[in-house]
């Protein structure tokens, strides 16, 4: 039995200091001596192991101690893996077949500039993306799709990444919402309600970061308007479907900005059209993947169109149906719930903590799309054993990047080095409102998940509010929010973007490419989050 202890030094600081070793590990590795992310992630792994097992620091058993970190590489799989390579393999099948071309056209076609275009690739439809799937998922379709329409792989990835901050509060169906209230016992409608109040600050601003990622300060000078017009209309459908519905929340803002966008661009254009990308005509050829991919003379027929798009309409139906009350009920009862063994901890308090591996394997995210590409394979008429031999081919070390990085997650956590760090800075009295995101930030740049961030610090975030006298809806609504901009410095994310665009190993120049990002947009947050906690914006909390 391992009974947990969350400063065993007997100073906090000093105990702080040795739990934060792990991911400084990572980060320095990847950011500053540029290895590659796997080598990074084991790297990290084996300090945070030591730190766990070593008897000056948290004495937890060797054997448990890697039990945690089989327990994390399994999680890893379900939450992560499973998720992200159904995704990428449904877009494989469409590649293959020919039918992502009449994708890539379908999107070009949106706008003839490449960077209105990225805005409703990346921002809009890879909100949607995360809305039904999240996972990795929207970051490794939109950055295929983002070089289908001109961008270079690089800069492709940078953009997927950014975009995907302001829709992962409410991802997955408004999951990580829902973790919050499960993990601190309270409603998780206030909690909705409360994110919906702090990143859609954050949405208005996504856009014009993506149009000064896509062509600098004459994108910003150029095409602000569409920056500002899917903004403002993603923010305000956020704020709105948060306060009484926050599962539905991302696929309102996605769609709604996404049609305001293209209305938008009916009747503005910007003064200069910026990398638009041609249909090729094409001759009269028997192949139909020749086709799909140059262009028919007359352009994409509407079968093309509607084919090309049927994948994703079936990602978005089956979905949709899993969340109809009746229809999740029974899908609810595939939950297999069993105890992990070898785990026997103990919290402070004395009480036992139950490690068990959940695997709700019909209702999963994962499955959904699985079914999703079959379905995708009969449409197609594509051989999806070889779309699937691909998929993971192309992952390669990423997949080792994503275990390793779980597999550190839980050693820190069962050992209790999270908690340590969460005490440190709930220490901050008042102050820990402005430290507050920063604590999510955390969460999710070593689990990947703002799900898995959630679970980790949620409750240490509602009692720092009790302590202060706020209300919890702030604190642990702020773990959510804050956590969304450390998605895209997470290793397995790096892993997953740079896997996407044919870039594996370069996952340390990414992170040096999106790092920047990622503070300022904290910062942003952290301020925001401070003057909620005050009367100047306590108009705010529900």
């Amino acid at each position: 039995m391992y009974h947990q202890n969350f400063n065993p030094t007997g100073s906090l600081g000093l105990s702080a200091l040795l739990a934060a070793l792990p991911l400084l590990t990572v980060l320095v590795l990847l950011g500053v001596f540029k290895w590659k992310a796997h080598w990074a992630g084991l790297s990290g792994l084996v300090v945070g192991l030591l730190i766990a097992m070593l008897p000056f620091a948290y004495s937890m058993p060797i054997g448990q101690a890697l039990d945690s970190a089989l327990f994390g590489a399994a999680r890893a799989v379900l939450l992560i893996l499973w998720i992200t390579f159904n995704a990428i393999w449904i877009y494989k099948m469409t590649e293959r077949s020919g039918h992502f071309a009449v994708l890539r056209r379908a999107f070009a076609g949106i706008s003839d500039d490449k960077r209105i275009s990225a805005i409703v690739i990346a921002f809009s439809f890879g909100a949607l993306l995360e809305a039904l799937a999240g996972g990795g998922s929207p970051i490794a379709i939109c950055a295929v799709m983002l070089i289908a329409i001109g961008f270079e792989p690089i800069r492709a990835a940078v953009l997927a990444l950014i975009a995907n901050t302001a829709p992962v509060a409410f991802g997955g169906m408004g999951n990580p919402i829902t973790i919050l209230g499960s993990v601190t016992g309270l409603p998780p409608e206030p909690f909705g309600a409360m994110a919906g109040r702090q990143v859609a600050f954050i949405a208005l601003i996504i856009p014009f970061v993506l149009v000064f990622v896509a062509d600098g300060r004459r994108g910003l000078r150029q095409a602000w308007p569409a920056a500002l017009v899917a903004g403002v209309s993603f923010g305000a459908t956020q704020i709105l479907f948060s306060q009484f519905n926050y599962k539905l929340t991302d696929i309102a803002a996605a769609l709604v900005s996404a049609v305001v966008l293209v209305a938008f661009g009916k009747v503005w254009k910007p003064v200069e059209t910026v990398g638009a990308v041609p249909t090729i005509a094409g001759g009269s050829v028997d192949d139909p993947v020749f086709v799909r991919t140059h262009g028919r003379p007359g352009g994409d027929s509407t079968r093309d169109k509607v084919v090309a798009f049927l994948p994703y309409v079936y990602v978005i139906v089956l979905f949709s149906l899993a969340q109809i009350p009746a229809i999740k009920a029974v899908l609810d009862k595939a939950l297999v719930k069993p105890v992990w063994p070898g785990l026997h901890l103990v919290n402070p308090a004395g009480k036992p903590v139950v490690v068990t591996y959940d695997l709700p394997w019909a209702s999963h995210p994962g499955t959904l799309l699985f079914v999703a590409g079959l379905l995708t394979a009969l449409t197609l008429w594509t051989n999806p054993v070889k779309a699937y031999a691909a998929t993971i081919r192309q992952f390669g070390w990423a997949i080792v990047t994503i275990l390793a990085v779980f597999a550190l997650a839980f050693v820190m956590q069962y050992s209790g080095q999270i908690q340590t760090l969460g005490l440190l800075l709930a220490g901050a009295g008042a102050f820990f409102a402005f430290l507050s995101p920063i604590v999510g930030w955390f969460g999710v740049a070593i689990t990947g998940t703002d799900a898995g961030a959630n679970a980790l610090m949620a409750k240490l975030q509602t009692t720092a509010a009790g302590q202060l006298n706020i209300p919890p809806e702030l604190f642990g609504a702020a773990n959510s929010s804050g956590g969304v901009m450390g998605k895209m410095i997470s290793p397995q994310n790096l892993a997953i973007g740079t896997a996407a665009v044919g870039l594996v190993g370069e996952e340390g120049t990414l992170f040096r490419r999106v790092i920047g990002w990622s503070a300022v947009l904290l910062l942003v947050l952290c301020v925001l989050v401070f003057l909620q906690s005050t009367p100047v914006l306590g108009w705010l909390v529900p």
